[in-house]
């Protein structure tokens, strides 16, 4: 079994034995998540640390828009019950990057993509630069922050 999954697993017995009914709630549902993850397809199988960390990091961004939605609905009270989900969640996760760390591992994408052309990469490359940036980024940042950052780097 999967380190994380086993984590999860024993953080959903503590959370149960203290009647911590917010970390039970979110814990259970990460677990039914990845639960859901290793039997779709054709074989049931394991999921790795990664794959967990891709699942959890999916559920997060859910909670973060369904909060949004909820709070742009006028109802604050389920807005915060999914805020304080994804913080249950975000512990789970790896240390989101900064700014500057990010703009660091763009731009030495670019740099590798260039070294590769021949030449400096343009809007049109921006498929590559992606590809090697999301390899080093590895879930430390969120889809929409890196595409940004690519941008911008690419415009100038």
């Amino acid at each position: 079994m999967a380190e994380l999954k086993a984590r999860l697993q024993e953080d959903l017995t503590t959370a149960i034995k203290s009647r911590d009914t917010l970390v039970t709630g979110t814990l259970r549902m990460a677990l039914t998540a990845v639960t859901n993850e290793e039997v779709s397809g054709k074989a049931a199988r394991e999921l790795s640390d990664d794959e967990i960390q891709r699942v959890l990091t999916r559920e997060v961004k859910k909670r973060k828009e369904a909060a949004e939605a909820f709070a742009n609905a006028g109802r604050a009270e389920s807005a915060e019950q999914e805020r304080a989900e994804s913080k249950v969640l975000e512990a789970y996760l790896p240390a989101q990057l900064g700014d500057d760390e990010l703009g660091e591992l763009v731009a030495s994408a670019v740099a590798e993509v260039a070294a590769q052309l021949g030449e400096q990469p343009g809007q049109r490359q921006m498929g590559q630069v992606m590809k090697a940036v999301n390899a080093k980024v590895a879930g430390r940042a969120e889809g929409g922050r890196v595409a940004a950052a690519v941008k911008s780097r690419l415009a100038g």
